[in-house]
């Protein structure tokens, strides 16, 4: 096994620079890997946890070792209750997303309602949001549009008499 190395504090802004740009270019597992080596030399670098949560979720749906609560473990560690609850709907909305892609038909009733929990989190961002932030309002509308535009539904739940012995 290795033994990482750890980046120093200085270097902090430019690995965050070379995240961002390894997201980008559609490459999230590298970013994923520098903001790791960020957060293990500033545990408390908020601006990592956000790349890193994105980083992750840019994976749903392509990578199969990737899975949502990858992402969920790291938002206690956002700086406020407004980024906790944005970022968790982006967490939502992006797995909905992985779904509707994957699934196209069968899948619906799933992405629904992981598209019903990131406007859940949404309502709850934009209730506690910073002045002039319509971020958390936006992204609602987005996963409402989606839902209308591919007819989502919940799934129904439908009764079924129990046999009779």
């Amino acid at each position: 096994m290795f033994k990482l190395k750890q980046i120093s504090k200085e270097s902090i802004p430019e690995a965050l620079e070379k995240a961002e740009r390894y997201r980008l270019i559609n490459e999230p597992w590298l970013a994923e890997s520098i903001c790791f080596d960020i957060l293990e030399a500033d545990p408390e670098n908020s601006k990592a946890v956000v790349i890193l949560i994105l980083a992750i979720t840019d994976q749903f749906g392509t990578a199969e070792m990737v899975d949502v609560n990858d992402a969920r473990q790291l938002l206690p560690r956002l700086a406020n209750e407004y980024q906790r609850q944005y970022y968790a709907g982006i967490i939502c909305e992006r797995q909905a997303k992985s779904i509707l892609n994957r699934t196209k038909s069968h899948g619906g009733f799933v992405a629904y309602d992981w598209f019903r929990d990131a406007m859940d989190h949404y309502e709850k961002a934009e209730a506690v949001r910073p002045s002039g932030n319509d971020d958390a309002i936006l992204r609602w509308n987005t996963c409402a549009r989606l839902i209308m535009r591919h007819h989502l539904e919940p799934k129904s739940e439908e009764y079924i008499e129990p046999p009779l012995e």
